[in-house]
């Protein structure tokens, strides 16, 4: 059985190229929080990118129901 993950897609409207983090909640059914991750992905100027983000680092992963993803990501150079 392959891994869970969500993917997701990071824009750079910016006339440079540039490192973004990225921030990912995984919720159970309840909407609780069970695992949260945080990841820095580089996206070309003026371009998108798509990445996966792997539900891992916690035993939790079996009650994981969904993931609401940050809308900005927050450039860090």
């Amino acid at each position: 059985m392959e891994d869970p993950y969500a993917t997701v897609e990071i824009r750079n409207p910016n006339g440079r190229d540039g490192v973004f983090t990225v921030k990912v909640t995984f919720k159970d059914k309840n909407g609780y929080a069970v695992i949260d991750t945080t990841d820095q992905v580089s996206v070309p100027a003026k371009d998108k990118t798509t990445y996966r983000v792997a539900v891992a680092g916690s035993g939790r992963v079996d009650v994981v129901d969904h993931c609401v993803v940050d809308p900005r990501a927050a450039a860090d150079r």
